[in-house]
């Protein structure tokens, strides 16, 4: 889906797969090569694909274990086969209790008063079903099995339903169950003994039905019922049956779950490879353009930059994270090209002495005469000076951007502050024959900030307002507090500023002076105050003064500066 979209998807957008937009002229040629290797079958070396999958796949195997589990279909079947089986094994000691003389002793076991064999013959049973009669001693004294169909295994079987999957699963169970059962000691019981058993657990003059898993493992009902001669018990009924309908609906409802859990898991597994697609390939695309980078730094080859593949378009994290690497690394080459381009204005700064340098003493080799000797040392010594102050600067800034991340911020009284600097400032203005004015308020502001580099803020404004001053001019120091911001002003009555130099005077190196100051500035003052401001989260411009009604080409009455700081 790289065609010709837009790219302005908004956040209920659906992304499937490597929806996103990112030319192949924005990305590397490695980044390219690795996408085109990339098919859907290698998603299965990514960690994060397995574990997409593998989550997938636990909550889809609960949720179909849950429902086999809570199942109540066979707990129904069984509960009516077992009101059925109390019923006609009721009505077969029924019939043997008809036949039973009345007042007269009678045997089971040697037919005496009843004949059994008579009596069992003439009952009719299902096929499966084993009817067997024991004396009050437990002993087996006749038996019988249906022969007749059982409509109702019919009925719930139309027809032949392929259960491929709920035989597989119950052979399995059979030779797991089996494989344990080999090394039981208790051998297999026939159907007389586990009948026989059952009794002597059992109230023999109650009727009751048991459940359980028959030779051939489906399941089987046990009910017993008691043959009576008035208040004595003459022996009990018993009748086995299997459930095979139960089991036949039961395997048939199972295994329609079951096919479904299998198509639920293909879908499932390939949802999960897109979904898996959908993140893992961006956020390889994203690794490799880190890894791209990080092996041209190893083997010194940067003479291209590296490009973050643009993934913005996605309404998701994953855009959200392409956007803030791009941003990052477009903030880091700004930062080297703001360096080279410092270390070049540094060179280009520290020359101009250094020519100077140079001529002077070129000069002071040939010159004869001592006063021409005594200007070109004068000269030299200038530009010694201006030097050094130059190379302090210069290292002052270089160190500014550290500093700033390293020292902890602390909260202080912005106007204390101020009110000592000034207080410091204004006899160093006085003794020049300028008028200095403090304007702050007594109601103490207090911000969170580094106080130290604060003051070397205003320290540089208000150094730089004295030296544009003369003698009769003024400089008036004032703060406001307005809202969520505390706003400082420095102005005075000097020269102004040039409409030019508004928008550079805050560059590096950038310095506009008299002719007789040349030399005693680096031009880094305002700058690193601008670059102290910024990293307090404040404001700083500089603007002149002139009336409210005065043409804005009209002669400056003077240069203001404003810093705005948070509160």
């Amino acid at each position: 889906m790289r065609g010709d979209r837009t790219g302005d998807q908004q956040d209920a957008d659906v992304v499937l797969g490597d929806d996103w937009i990112a030319p192949d002229s924005t990305v590397e040629k490695e980044l390219r090569d690795s996408r085109a290797r990339r098919t859907l079958f290698s998603l299965n070396r990514s960690p994060l694909t397995r574990k997409i999958i593998t989550f997938n796949l636990i909550a889809l195997n609960v949720l179909v274990a849950g429902i086999l589990w809570l199942n109540s279909s066979r707990d129904t079947l069984a509960l009516q086969r077992a009101s059925a089986m109390t019923a006609q094994v009721e009505l077969v000691a029924d019939v043997f209790e008809a036949q039973l003389p009345a007042g007269a002793p009678v045997s089971l076991g040697s037919s005496d008063g009843i004949d059994m064999s008579a009596t069992l013959a003439g009952i009719d049973l299902y096929q499966g079903v084993e009817l067997l009669v024991f004396d009050t001693g437990s002993f087996l004294v006749g038996e019988t099995s249906g022969t007749l169909p059982d409509p109702m295994l019919s009925a719930l079987q139309p027809d032949d339903r392929s259960t491929l999957i709920s035989d597989f699963l119950d052979r399995t169970w059979r030779m797991v169950a089996g494989f344990f059962s080999y090394f039981e000691d208790s051998p297999a019981l026939g159907t007389e003994d586990r009948l026989r058993r059952m009794m002597e657990a059992d109230d023999p003059t109650q009727t009751r039905v048991r459940s359980g898993s028959g030779p051939e493992g489906g399941i089987e009902f046990t009910a017993f019922s008691p043959i009576r001669q008035g208040d004595v018990v003459l022996g009990t009924v018993a009748m086995v049956a299997p459930a095979s309908e139960i089991d036949a609906a039961v395997s048939a409802e199972r295994e329609r779950v079951l096919q479904m859990f299998v198509i639920a898991t293909l879908v499932s597994i390939g949802l999960s490879l897109v979904l898996a697609s959908t993140i893992a390939n961006p956020i390889s695309d994203l690794a490799d353009a880190a890894e791209i980078g990080r092996d041209r730094n190893r083997s010194k080859n940067t003479s291209r930059r590296i490009r973050i593949p643009d993934l913005t378009a996605r309404p998701d994290e994953i855009g959200r994270l392409s956007g803030a690497l791009r941003g990052m690394v477009a903030a880091l080459y700004d930062r080297i090209d703001s360096n080279e381009q410092f270390a070049a204005d540094v060179a280009h700064e520290i020359k101009n002495p250094l020519a100077s340098l140079r001529s002077a003493i070129g000069s002071l080799r040939i010159v004869r005469k001592e006063e021409h000797r005594e200007k070109l040392l004068s000269v030299i010594e200038h530009d010694v000076r201006r030097l050094d102050r130059l190379v302090s600067d210069i290292s002052n800034a270089s160190r500014l951007d550290s500093e700033l991340v390293k020292e902890e911020e602390q909260e202080f009284n912005l106007l204390e502050m101020i009110g000592n600097l000034t207080q410091f400032l204004g006899e160093d203005a006085r003794k020049k024959g300028i008028e200095f004015i403090t304007d702050l308020p007594e109601k103490p502001i207090l911000i969170s900030g580094l106080e130290p580099r604060l003051a070397q803020v205003f320290v540089n404004l208000i150094t730089n307002a004295v030296s544009f001053c003369e003698d009769g001019d003024a400089i008036r120091v004032w703060a406001r507090r307005r809202d969520n911001r505390v706003l400082v002003v420095v102005e005075d009555t000097g020269p102004g500023i040039p409409e030019e130099a508004l928008q550079k005077i805050f560059k590096r190196f950038y310095s506009h002076r008299p002719e007789n100051d040349f030399g005693n500035n680096s031009g880094l003052g305002l700058a690193i105050s601008k670059q102290i401001v910024e990293a307090h989260g404040g404001v700083i411009w500089a603007e002149n003064i002139r009336p409210t009604e005065a043409d804005v080409t009209s002669e400056p009455l003077g240069a203001r500066f404003v810093v705005g700081l948070p509160v």
